[in-house]
């Protein structure tokens, strides 16, 4: 079956509203681990995680650092206006190249009480340093999904990655229903955050510590880096009734040239990705990589950085025979032929039943949510033994969602194409 054919109902289970995770345990690496292997399934907890891992794994984490995408302003009346900014206006290049716009700049947002904001012009007052500082924010143009904002401040020597560190509000997942507290700025970050531009945290990633890495250098485990700025399309639900009728969202991606040479180095070995946000990442250069065979043999010879970026159903569209080795190469001999050392592009693709993974052969997540994409690409991985490892995380006090505990899911081998 193809997964447009795939129906959302059949991807639910029940999730009490005591199993979520409101809050993250004191010590990061105590969450409980959950980890499945060739139909069984066993509990750990994170700090033991390398004993689950062989020598010689590359684990993949996405460095994407969440921003203060909320900002509240006030208005005469009382009132007040929450403008969530989701992601840069498509005339930047990328999620980097706006975070360090000056004076100005253009940001797809979520406003939250839009009617009582006509086409005034808001304000907010705040300082950095000691200095005042005015942000305006304005309407450029009402879209279906959302508006398009423009902000100015009075400081052209601060960016605007700056100006959310101190105007705005970490954006908890609506459904923690609490308020972002202090602690959270820390909690809901991971420890090797890097790159602004995230409205989410990579959730698989909160669990890791120093202590952790430490093991995993005793005993060789490598480690790399790949950026996808969590939009909040992740929380988006699916509203259609087949997979089909389903808009996958869009999210941005920066991989350096390094991190695609780790990925051939260890093409015979064990990968294993830290997050659906890495696994959608990683799997997204392969697809790439065979974009790119495809039209080479189709004789282009100019070859965009959007004709290979990757749509929704592309996976499952495109030639399906390339060695992992070879589709990876192909994409660093065309990043050396453009003098590329980065990948920056959008992926779309969406990973459902019926897709084989084809860089990776385990993923560390958390659990998800019912009727979700992320819940699809689970069962990708697993296939009908999701239900098995739901249904055993619930009736063994496990936590869910992004505060929650998680899980080690390894690729039945027979499923897994070299």
């Amino acid at each position: 079956m193809h997964p447009k054919e795939l129906k959302i109902i059949d991807f639910s289970y029940d999730l009490p509203q005591d199993k979520i995770a409101r809050y993250p345990l004191a010590e990061r690496d105590q969450s409980k681990l959950l980890v499945y292997k060739n139909g069984e399934i066993e509990v750990d907890t994170y700090n033991n995680i390398d004993e689950q891992l062989p020598s010689e794994t590359l684990l993949i984490f996405n460095n994407t650092k969440v921003v203060e995408a909320r900002i509240l302003f006030p208005k005469d009346t009382g009132s007040t206006i929450e403008i969530f900014c989701l992601e840069p206006e498509d005339c930047y290049k990328d999620v980097t190249t706006a975070m360090l716009q000056h004076s100005k700049v253009l940001w797809k947002c979520l406003v939250g009480g839009a009617k009582k904001w006509k086409t005034e012009k808001l304000s907010k007052t705040f300082e950095i340093n000691e200095e005042k500082i005015v942000l305006d924010a304005s309407i450029i143009e009402k879209k279906n999904d959302y508006f398009i904002i423009e902000f100015n401040w009075s400081n052209s020597s601060i960016s605007f990655a700056e100006l959310l560190h101190h105007a705005g509000i970490i954006p908890l997942p609506p459904y923690l229903n609490r308020s972002t507290e202090e602690a959270d700025k820390t909690t809901y970050q991971t420890i090797y955050a890097k790159h602004d531009g995230s409205v989410a945290a990579p959730t698989a990633g909160l669990h890791f510590t120093d202590t952790i890495f430490e093991k995993f250098t005793s005993k060789n485990i490598h480690t790399s880096y790949v950026t996808l700025h969590v939009g909040a399309g992740t929380f988006k639900p699916v509203k259609a009734s087949k997979m089909d009728e389903h808009e996958m969202h869009a999210e941005y991606i920066d991989v350096s040239i390094e991190t695609i040479q780790d990925l051939i180095n260890f093409s015979t070995k064990t990968i294993v990705a830290v997050g659906t946000t890495s696994l959608r990442t990683i799997e997204s250069l392969y697809w790439m990589g065979v974009k790119l065979i495809q039209l080479k043999n189709q004789g282009e010879e100019k070859i965009s950085i959007e004709s290979i970026s990757i749509q929704q159903w592309d996976a499952y569209e495109l030639l399906q025979t390339i060695d992992r080795a070879i589709a990876l190469k192909a994409l660093i001999n065309w990043m050396n032929e453009n003098e590329m050392l980065r990948i920056v592009t959008k992926t779309q693709i969406i990973i459902a039943p019926g897709y084989v993974l084809r860089v990776a052969r385990g993923l560390i997540t958390n659990f998800h949510q019912p009727q979700s994409t992320l819940l699809l690409l689970i069962a990708a991985i697993v296939g009908d033994d999701w239900k098995k490892i739901y249904d055993f995380a619930l009736k063994n006090d496990f936590r869910f969602l992004s505060y929650g505990d998680g899980s080690l899911l390894w690729k039945n081998e027979f499923k897994f194409i070299a």
